[in-house]
């Protein structure tokens, strides 16, 4: 009877792709834990984490469109992408609490953080987009993994920031509106204390 076993880098290949899904898993985690913590909240990080697809999506079209293989590189460059994917709807989120409150009411604030946030985003999409020209053009001893990197960060960061900016709005619309912003809780408990002094 024949045996089918795996040997040299397709054995590495193999290892390497298993272990790379529980690091995804965990980043994954780790990022929506750490968003939880800091927004007080469940509901605003999974607004935030909605981008990642997107950006996850976009890295995937740009190794699609390029010919290039699924490799270890392309791999840990997805995982990069679950950071700087989520970078632009923190950015909305944030500053649509803030205004919140603030005061405003629940269309203005998405309204108007989507409009003011609208550059930041834009600058740090492109300079990230701009930096990864360098690895896409490399050349040399090395530059199948440098080039691979840097076509998953610049199609994943590229579609990520144009669909963030209609996705993140949305579902923001959708999930948060009946959630409080962070200060929300803060604001209640003045208003109970003054109450009843």
């Amino acid at each position: 009877s024949a045996v089918i076993d795996y040997q040299g880098e397709s054995l590495d290949y193999k290892t390497d792709s298993q272990s790379i899904e529980w690091v995804f898993i965990f980043a994954l985690v780790i990022v929506f834990l750490v968003l939880a913590a800091q927004f007080e909240s469940f509901i605003n990080p999974m607004v935030v984490m909605f981008s990642v697809p997107l950006g996850l999506l976009g890295g995937l079209l740009g190794l699609l469109y390029a010919n290039e293989p699924l490799t270890i590189y392309s791999q840990l460059a997805l995982v990069m992408l679950i950071g700087l994917s989520a970078k632009n709807s923190i950015l909305i989120v944030e500053f649509a609490n803030q205004l919140r409150d603030k005061g405003l009411s629940f269309e203005d604030a998405i309204i108007e953080a989507s409009t003011r946030r609208l550059r930041p985003i834009l600058m740090t999409a492109l300079t990230t987009i701009l930096g990864a020209l360098p690895l896409i053009m490399a050349s040399g001893a090395g530059a199948e993994s440098r080039i691979t990197i840097g076509i998953v960060v610049f199609a994943g960061v590229s579609l990520a920031t144009l669909l963030t900016l209609v996705v993140t709005p949305l579902s923001y619309n959708l999930f948060a509106k009946h959630a409080g912003s962070p200060g929300q809780v803060e604001k209640d408990l003045k208003s109970q204390i003054e109450r009843h002094q």
